[in-house]
C-alpha cells in the first residue's frame, strides 16, 4: 500500500506542485487549505505524514503541530520560506515534535526542479516513522536565553582557552530527528567540558547560524557557527554552516583550526557528516578523535566512520532503538564504522563520562 501524504498549504500552487511530486513519487496525497482543515483530516483519517506550512488563515501551522501532536501524534515536516522569522519559528515546531523543515522559497516550482529529491526522501523518512517515537514538550520557548547574562564568561574562557591542548575532540553527525538531541547534548555539558565538540547537522543552509545562535543560549559552553580558521579549543561547540562543509587544519604551533570548503564533490548534504570525518582522519591523531553518527536520512558519514574506525578513532553510532530515523547511524554500522552502538542516552551519558576521564 502506498504511504498516506496530507499536504497542508493555503496556497494552491504549492499544493499542486508539492502534490504532483508526491505523487509521482508513489505516495497517496490529500490537501487541507488551513489549520483547521489539517486538524479535523488527520483526525479522520490516518495519514503516514503531513507537510505543513507554517503561516495559514483561519489555524496556522504553529497551532494546528500543537494539535495534532496533543490528540493524534503524526510524523509532521513544516514547510518553512527559510526566512529569519520563520527560522525562529521552525525551531519552535521541532520542540513542538515536528521531525524535520523543508524549504519553501519564493517560487516552489523552482525550488522543486532544485531539491525536489530532499523533499521526497523527507517525506519518505518521516512516513516510515514509528508514531511511538513522537515527542512533544510541555514547553518550546527556545527563543529568549536563559544563560545570557554568563556570556562575557564565555567569552573569556574561549580566549584563555584559545592555546589549550586538544586531549579530545568530539565530532558528531546528525540529520531528521537531530536537532533536540543536539540541544541535549550542549545543555548537559558542563561549563568546564575538556573537549572541544564539532556538529553536522543538516538544516536549510539560512538556518545553521540562528540555530548555533539558539544552541548557545541554552549552554554553559560558546556555541557558534562554523567559520575560517575558528581556533578549536576546550569550551568550544562549533556547528556546521550551511552551504560549506567543515574541514580541518593544524598550525605549527600546533592549533587547530576550522577551515571552511566548498561543495566541490557536489554532495547532497552541505554540509557533510563524511566531509567533516574524511578531515579529521587526515589531520587528527586517530586517538584524539570520537565520532558519533545520529539519527538521519540517507546514509551520510558511513564512509567517514569506516574510515575513522580503520585508522584508531573511537566511533559511536545510535541504536534502532533510540532513532527517529535509522538510516545514517544503521549504515555506519552495517559497513563496519562503528566501535560501540547504543541508545542516545548512553551516548549522552559517554560524551559526558569523557569528559571526566
Amino acid at each position: 500500500m502506498p504511504k498516506h501524504i496530507l499536504i497542508v498549504d493555503d496556497s494552491a500552487l504549492i499544493r499542486k506542485e508539492l502534490g504532483r511530486l508526491l505523487f509521482d513519487a508513489g505516495f497517496e496525497v490529500d490537501y487541507a487549505k488551513n489549520g483547521q482543515e489539517a486538524l479535523e483530516m488527520v483526525l479522520a483519517y490516518d495519514f503516514d505524514a503531513v507537510t505543513m506550512d507554517i503561516n495559514m488563515p483561519i489555524m496556522d501551522g504553529v497551532n494546528a503541530l500543537k494539535e495534532i501532536m496533543r490528540k493524534k501524534p503524526t510524523p509532521v515536516l513544516m514547510v518553512s520560506s527559510l526566512t529569519q522569522k520563520d527560522a525562529d519559528v521552525s525551531f519552535d515546531c521541532l520542540e513542538l515534535g515536528a521531525v524535520d523543515i523543508v524549504g519553501k522559497p519564493g517560487t516552489i516550482t523552482l525550488r522543486i526542479e532544485e531539491s525536489g529529491d530532499e523533499i521526497v526522501q523527507k517525506v519518505k523518512a518521516a512516513s516510515r516513522m514509528p508514531k511511538n517515537r513522537l515527542k512533544i514538550r510541555k514547553s518550546a520557548n527556545l527563543t529568549k536565553s536563559k544563560l545570557s547574562n554568563e556570556e562575557p564568561k564565555k567569552i573569556e574562557k574561549k580566549e584563555a582557552d584559545r592555546h589549550a591542548k586538544v586531549q579530545k575532540v568530539i565530532m558528531i553527525g546528525s540529520s531528521t530527528g537531530g536537532p533536540r538531541l543536539i540541544e541535549r547534548i550542549v545543555r548537559a555539558l558542563p561549563a568546564e567540558y575538556p573537549h572541544p565538540v564539532c556538529v553536522v547537522q543538516h538544516m536549510p543552509q539560512a538556518f545553521t547560524e540562528k540555530f548555533a545562535s539558539r544552541l548557545n543560549g541554552l549552554s554553559a559552553l560558546h556555541v557558534l557557527e562554523a567559520r575560517n580558521n575558528e581556533a578549536i579549543v576546550p569550551g568550544k561547540v562549533i556547528i556546521g554552516r550551511g552551504g560549506h562543509h567543515i574541514h580541518f587544519g593544524k598550525k605549527a604551533s600546533g592549533q587547530y583550526y576550522v577551515k571552511l570548503a566548498p561543495n566541490l564533490a557536489e554532495r547532497y548534504f552541505c554540509p557533510s557528516v563524511d566531509e567533516m570525518f574524511f578531515s579529521a582522519s587526515k589531520v587528527f591523531d586517530a586517538n584524539l578523535i570520537v565520532a558519533i553518527e545520529l539519527t538521519g536520512i540517507g546514509d551520510d558519514g558511513a564512509d567517514g566512520m569506516v574510515e575513522l574506525r580503520n585508522g584508531g578513532a573511537y566511533t559511536i553510532g545510535e541504536s534502532e532503538e533510540s532513532a527517529v530515523v535509522y538510516g545514517m547511524p544503521k549504515e555506519a554500522y552495517r559497513r563496519g564504522g562503528v566501535v560501540k552502538q547504543m541508545g542516545f542516552d548512553a551516548i549522552l551519558e559517554e560524551i559526558l563520562k569523557l569528559g571526566r576521564l
